[in-house]
């Protein structure tokens, strides 16, 4: 493996070709016409376009991706997380290509990429499961059938997705139709397949998912959960690690059972376990992303651990360079998300052209993101501009760093989630970490907050 193509855009893209170069991999970024000035598009040895601005033109054209491998004679691929990233097809293709593809194997990813089956291999590897179908629902009359079974309210879930797209709740046999139809129809646009599947809705849970990687020897480590319990509308905004409600052993009843799952599937790359907790802590195996996640950051952060450079090793065949025994965790870090997008307006997006960007510096912070001053923001992908990761000795250390580091992060004229963030420092359910659910964002909002301007202490 000497060449990697990275199929993706944005900081994803740059924090991958940063991590080949620290190997000594030479690197080739893909890029849609809107986005010929981005930054992956200048840190990478060579880059070439491979459509035009909507990602089915481009970042999920398949035969673009693989003639631009051709082209430059890139030996690999990394799919970053998003678009292509768990598609089975896909990564089955660049096996029989002879392309080695970073990440798990096609066989993998059709196991626990589905949701369906992940459940099934999470019910094998004695892991407790949320109610709901053995497989996808093919049509609605049998949808309704098992939804009466399970009893509402019910998730609608696509079977082949994830970033929180493809869902729908039905709170009763009335609506569920409706539903049905909505979570269909955005599950083929956002990955190419509608097939959906059902599962009980957890009432007020909290998301709780664990970092696994493996390699393709039999070797696992989990490095900890993240708390990813603040998000609006299932788009998480807030994630940190270790969770207020986690503790060391339940981190370890949660990490084993997540690393069963992976061995069940026999699994080698980085890979994340997500969970439900209910009000008694009792966790669900919700779904496993076969692919390294936006939040992968903050484990990094509290472990050490390269993540990044740990997939493209695992690629390159070898063994991972920690060992459970090995794994320490220190301290207490958070991840906000900078979306381009205006709070106080229902989080609309925000894109254009960017006047200044100034991210903020300093011990114990750290800033993802592929924007700088002058760039223009495209209207066809994902808000999110940037990541920033906070970190200090305990969780209160943390929140109280991040206040000034937010304040002197500034970005415009575009509308940025920064001020939902330094709302959400003066909140005191969240600064307790304790009392509030996946609903409570959704609930501010019902509630009548805009995020505009922070609250009174």
């Amino acid at each position: 493996m000497k060449k990697v193509l990275i199929a993706n855009r944005g900081e994803i893209a740059v924090r991958i070709i940063r991590a080949c170069h620290d190997l000594g991999l030479q690197t080739v970024a893909v890029y849609s016409k809107p986005d010929s000035e981005a930054l992956h598009v200048l840190l990478a040895d060579e880059a070439i376009c491979i459509g035009d601005g909507p990602a089915s033109s481009s970042y999920l054209k398949i035969p673009n991706i693989l003639s631009a491998c051709e082209i430059t004679g890139a030996d690999a691929i990394h799919p970053g997380y998003g678009f292509l990233s768990e598609n089975a097809h896909f990564a089955s293709i660049c096996e029989s290509c002879g392309l080695t593809f970073v990440g798990p194997s096609s066989d993998a990813i059709n196991l626990l990429g589905n949701k369906s089956q992940a459940k099934k291999t999470a019910k094998k590897a004695k892991c407790p499961i949320i109610p709901g179908t053995e497989g996808v629902v093919a049509n609605l009359e049998d949808a309704i059938s098992e939804a009466k079974k399970i009893g509402f309210p019910v998730f609608i879930k696509a079977s082949a997705g994830g970033g929180g797209k493809g869902i729908r709740v039905a709170e009763s046999e009335e609506d569920f139709a409706r539903k049905f139809t909505a979570a269909r129809t955005e599950a083929e646009a956002a990955f190419g397949n509608p097939d959906v599947y059902l599962e009980k809705m957890i009432v007020d849970p909290r998301h709780v998912e664990i970092q696994v990687v493996g390699d393709k020897h039999g070797n696992y480590v989990y490095l900890g959960e993240r708390d990813c319990t603040i998000q609006r509308r299932r788009q998480k905004l807030i994630e940190e690690t270790p969770s207020p409600l986690v503790s060391s052993s339940m981190r370890k009843k949660m990490g084993e059972a997540a690393v069963r799952i992976l061995e069940a599937a026999k699994y080698s790359s980085a890979g994340t376990v997500e969970f439900l907790l209910d009000k008694d802590k009792h966790f669900y195996f919700m779904e496993a992303n076969t692919r390294v996640q936006v939040e992968h950051t903050i484990s990094e952060e509290l472990t050490g651990v390269d993540i990044v450079k740990e997939q493209l090793l695992v690629a390159m065949g070898n063994k991972l360079s920690i060992r459970q025994k090995e794994v320490e965790f220190r301290g207490c870090s958070i991840q906000f998300r900078i979306n381009a997008e205006n709070p106080a307006n229902n989080f609309m997006p925000s894109p254009g052209r960017l006047e200044y960007f100034i991210p903020p510096g300093g011990p114990n912070v750290r800033v993802d993101t592929a924007c700088y001053a002058g760039y223009s923001i495209p209207p066809f992908y994902d808000s999110m501009i940037a990541k920033l990761i906070v970190n200090g000795k305990d969780r209160n250390e943390a929140l109280a760093h991040a206040k000034s580091v937010l304040r002197a992060f500034h970005i415009g004229p575009i509308h940025t989630t920064i001020p939902f963030h330094l709302y959400m420092l003066q909140d005191k359910r969240f600064v307790e970490g304790i009392d509030y659910t996946i609903g409570y964002i959704d609930q501010l909002i019902e509630e009548g907050a805009t995020f505009e301007l922070e609250p009174q202490e």
